[in-house]
């Protein structure tokens, strides 16, 4: 994954036509993104927008921080079912709630984009966005219909179908989930 240290040109193809630009930060965090390609002197990133999945090029220069992580969640739609694992060995599995029929939860690849700790929190104390965004919400609270990870007060809601695209976990999903490194992949999969 990288980091850029200052907004890096992203580009069609390496030596193509610039598409978008990799800011530094992201909602308020440090921006790691996955590095799902390289090729000499160029490294396709995973990007935080729609559609989702979309990917682009970087050229690697000096202005680009990178690091590895062996960490990974995967959240299974059909089971209600979040994992999180570091190198393999699983720190834990929890029943979720996952997007209602009308705003389900969008499978596929994606990343940890931002960690934000809300300064009045009402319904999680931490929130984790992800480099995903809702099928059927153009916007939501204000942003551009970003899908994340964060708790949920009442335990009556894990194991269902409630929620507007985020997944919902338990307190204790939620702090190993803290300590997962931002751009660490998200695997969303819709059968078990």
């Amino acid at each position: 994954m990288l980091h850029p240290l200052s907004p890096q040109v992203v580009y069609a193809a390496p030596g193509g036509a610039p598409v978008a630009v990799l800011p530094v930060t992201e909602l308020g965090s440090p921006t790691w993104v996955p590095v799902v390609q390289s090729a000499p002197g160029w490294d396709r990133i995973l990007l935080p927008t729609r559609p989702d999945r979309s990917t682009g090029w970087v050229y690697l220069s000096k202005g680009l921080q990178t690091a590895w992580t062996a960490y990974r969640v995967e959240i299974s739609l059909a089971s209600y079912r979040l994992t999180v694992t570091d190198d393999g060995r699983s720190l834990g599995t929890w029943t979720v709630a996952i997007g209602a029929a009308g705003t389900p939860t969008p499978a596929g690849r994606t990343f940890i984009l931002a960690s934000v700790s809300p300064v009045h929190p009402t319904y999680s104390p931490l929130i984790l966005p992800l480099g995903t965004h809702s099928d059927t919400l153009d916007t939501f609270g204000g942003g551009p219909g970003t899908v994340g990870v964060h708790g949920w007060p009442d335990p009556l809601v894990f194991g269902h179908a409630v929620s507007n695209g985020c997944v919902r976990v338990p307190a204790a999903a939620l702090r190993v989930l803290s300590r997962v490194p931002l751009g660490s992949a998200v695997v969303i999969i819709s059968g078990s």
